[in-house]
C-alpha cells in the first residue's frame, strides 16, 4: 500500500525548501551580481547562458509534444511565445541577443554558438532530452526552479547598473521582463505538480525531478567557473 502523501503545503514547502541548491548560490552568480565579475567573465556567461535561452521553447515544445491534456498545452504555449516571440513582442531570446550586445558582444558571434562550453552544451541537452523523454507531469515539475527565479533577476537589475556601468541599460529589459513572467509561470506549474504527485514516492519522485534541474544549472555555472575562473 501507497504511504500517504504529505499535505500540499507540506509537499509545497519541500520543494521550496530546496532554494539553497539554486545557482543563484553558486560562487560564479556571486560573482557576477556583487560586482567583481570581468567584462570577459559577463561575455562568457552572456554567450553560454544564450544555449539555454534559445533551449527553452524547445523543452517547452517537448512538453506539449506528450502532453494530451488540451487545457495545459493551452497555457504551457505561452512559455513557448514568451522565448521566441510572438506578434509586436519580439520576445525572450531577441532580448537576450540585446544584452550580449549591450555587453560588447555581436549577435553573430553569439548566434554562432563558437563559445558554448561542452559542460554547459552538456547540461542543457541533458535537460531537454529529460524533457523529451520524461512524463510530461515530470517536465513540468521540473520548470520549478522559477520558485527561486524572481530573486536572481532582481539582484541583476538592483546591482549590475551600479557595478556594470559600462552595460548599456536597455540591454537589461530581459531581467525586467522575467520577474513577472517567471512569476506568471510558476503558478501554472506548480498547481499542476501539487495536483499530480500526491503519494509519498510520487512526492519523493517530484522532488528528485527538482533536485536534477536544479544540478543542470548548477552544473552550468560550474563550467563556466572552470573556464572563466572566480575572483574573490
Amino acid at each position: 500500500m501507497s504511504e500517504p502523501g504529505w499535505s500540499e503545503q507540506e509537499f509545497e514547502a519541500r520543494l521550496r525548501a530546496l532554494a539553497p541548491r539554486y545557482h543563484i548560490h553558486h560562487p560564479f552568480n556571486v560573482m557576477l551580481n556583487s560586482g567583481r565579475a570581468t567584462p570577459e567573465q559577463i561575455r562568457g556567461w552572456v554567450a553560454n547562458r544564450f544555449y539555454y535561452q534559445i533551449n527553452i521553447p524547445i523543452k517547452d515544445a517537448a512538453i506539449l509534444a506528450n502532453c494530451p491534456d488540451r487545457e495545459v498545452r493551452r497555457k504551457w504555449v505561452q512559455r513557448i511565445l514568451d522565448h521566441d516571440g510572438h506578434g509586436d513582442d519580439a520576445g525572450g531570446i531577441e532580448a537576450w541577443l540585446r544584452l550580449a550586445q549591450a555587453v560588447g558582444l555581436s549577435r553573430a558571434h553569439v548566434e554562432s554558438l563558437a563559445d558554448v562550453l561542452p559542460g554547459v552544451r552538456f547540461a542543457v541537452d541533458a535537460y531537454v532530452n529529460f524533457a523529451r523523454r520524461a512524463p510530461w507531469q515530470e517536465a513540468v515539475c521540473s520548470s520549478l526552479t522559477e520558485l527561486f527565479a524572481p530573486e536572481i533577476h532582481r539582484q541583476r537589475l538592483a546591482n549590475w547598473p551600479q557595478h556594470y556601468p559600462w552595460i548599456e541599460r536597455e540591454g537589461l529589459q530581459y531581467f525586467q521582463s522575467r520577474v513577472g513572467l517567471a512569476r506568471r509561470d510558476v503558478e501554472h506549474a506548480l498547481a499542476l505538480t501539487l495536483a499530480h504527485f500526491r503519494t509519498r514516492a510520487e512526492q519523493q519522485r517530484a522532488l528528485d525531478v527538482l533536485s536534477f534541474k536544479l544540478d543542470v544549472l548548477w552544473a552550468m555555472n560550474d563550467a563556466l567557473a572552470a573556464a572563466y575562473g572566480v575572483r574573490t
